[in-house]
């Protein structure tokens, strides 16, 4: 759907990409253990559309590690976390014995993995790595039930299903707009409808929900809610996804890598999103989810997550419907000018080289109708095109000369025109 690079890491069925920086210091922790190549860690990765690679069922793939000197920034605070379910659990502390936390994809974390839990680090032993190598594998297989490949029109991405009742987090770029019917696909190839809520485009973050009644009433597998305010650079993350879609031969795709910033808006990891990974979870050590994926950031080794806790202070307004704000850089534009009094979307000026001159829309042309909105005024266009998103593909119907003339528009990045 998106067709910028920061979108959209294409990659051949069966390949992705490794920073190899991860792969140099096992390869020296196994000499110096004098114990290489008695570990069995092959990787079989494939592909998605928004984001990236897959596991076979019983192998982890570690990414790249902290490069020495990455920087740091400390994570927001915040006074709530995202739970509808009522749970709250801190994704920096380990787990607190007789107090497991809500959902199905907590895993208890072994002590000798609390270090690399709470302040991440390299295992300092084989036996830590093959620990590290398990705790993931148990993680990925829970993960698999909840993470959900999306389809709404011709555009594919992830989400992650949070409640019993059928809540999915996504990415904003995923879900387009409120109200918009979607069909997601579950880990056993299971197809079921949902319909989007609301999205906060300033960091990304988008709801939906699955109709009521497909699931013979039974609670859907959901992922136990975390924490964003405690991560560091350096702790272990989980990525999963569908990239290119649901593929039942393949499964879904398992990364595993580490965290290399927190800002306030994204947590940026090495785990590398390929198209159709966008809206996926990424998890912690112990299974809780910290964040959801987003894009890819202006070096291809920048992995973007929206942080968990921008889910819980924007969840009102989505589970309302509500849209607002614009991811930067991605503001959609039409490329037309007019006056926002008069009482018809009247086109007085059409901007060279502007999406709205490729689709043929000419200066004098009436906008009636953009996708699925009567347009009754110039800002009702405005507020039509905002709930678009660069890249995607929209029918406008246009009056010129008495006739009603029907032309395709490619939505196109933000400047002041509409």
């Amino acid at each position: 759907m998106i067709s910028s690079s920061q979108f959209d890491r294409k990659v051949r069925p069966g390949l992705v990409t490794y920073d190899n920086s991860t792969w140099w210091v096992m390869f020296a922790l196994l000499i110096n253990l004098g114990l290489l190549g008695s570990t069995r860690m092959s990787p079989v990765v494939a592909q998605d559309q928004f984001g990236q690679g897959t596991i076979v069922p019983g192998q982890v793939v570690p990414n790249s590690v902290v490069p020495d000197g990455a920087p740091t920034q400390s994570s927001p605070s915040y006074s709530t976390q995202v739970n509808p379910l009522g749970d709250s659990v801190d994704a920096g502390m380990p787990p607190q014995p007789r107090r497991v936390p809500k959902g199905d994809t907590w895993v208890e974390t072994p002590d000798a993995l609390l270090d690399l839990l709470q302040r991440g680090g390299v295992p300092e032993s084989l036996e830590t790595l093959r620990m590290l190598q398990r705790q993931s594998q148990l993680i990925a297989a829970r993960a698999a039930e909840c993470t959900v490949s999306i389809q709404i029109g011709p555009a594919q991405g992830c989400g992650v299903i949070i409640t019993g009742t059928g809540y999915v987090l996504t990415a904003a770029h995923v879900a387009m707009r409120p109200n918009k019917a979607a069909v997601l696909t579950l880990a056993d190839g299971r197809t079921v409808t949902a319909m989007t809520r609301g999205m906060n485009r300033h960091v990304d973050a988008g709801l939906m929900k699955i109709d009521a009644g497909q699931n013979d009433g039974k609670p859907w597998p959901h992922a136990t809610l975390g924490s964003s305010d405690n991560l560091k650079t350096g702790m272990w993350c989980i990525a999963t996804g569908h990239p290119g879609g649901y593929d039942r031969t393949r499964g879904m795709v398992t990364r595993v890598g580490r965290i290399l910033d927190v800002r306030k808006g994204s947590v940026v990891t090495d785990c590398a999103l390929i198209g159709g990974d966008s809206g996926g979870p990424l998890f912690d050590l112990s299974g809780r989810l910290i964040a959801v994926h987003s894009r890819i950031g202006n070096d291809v080794a920048d992995n973007l997550h929206v942080p968990i806790n921008h889910y819980d202070e924007s969840w009102s307004r989505m589970d309302q419907g509500e849209s607002w704000g614009f991811l930067p850089g991605f503001k959609p534009s039409l490329g037309v000018r007019g006056n926002s009094s008069d009482s018809q979307a009247l086109v007085k000026e059409v901007n060279p080289g502007s999406p709205a001159e490729a689709a043929g829309i000419e200066p004098g042309d009436v906008v009636e109708r953009f996708g699925d909105v009567q347009i009754t005024g110039f800002e009702s266009l405005k507020q039509a095109v905002s709930d678009t998103m660069p890249g995607e593909r929209v029918k406008v119907w246009v009056r010129r000369n008495g006739n009603l003339v029907r032309v395709v528009v490619e939505i196109g990045r933000a400047n002041d025109l509409y």
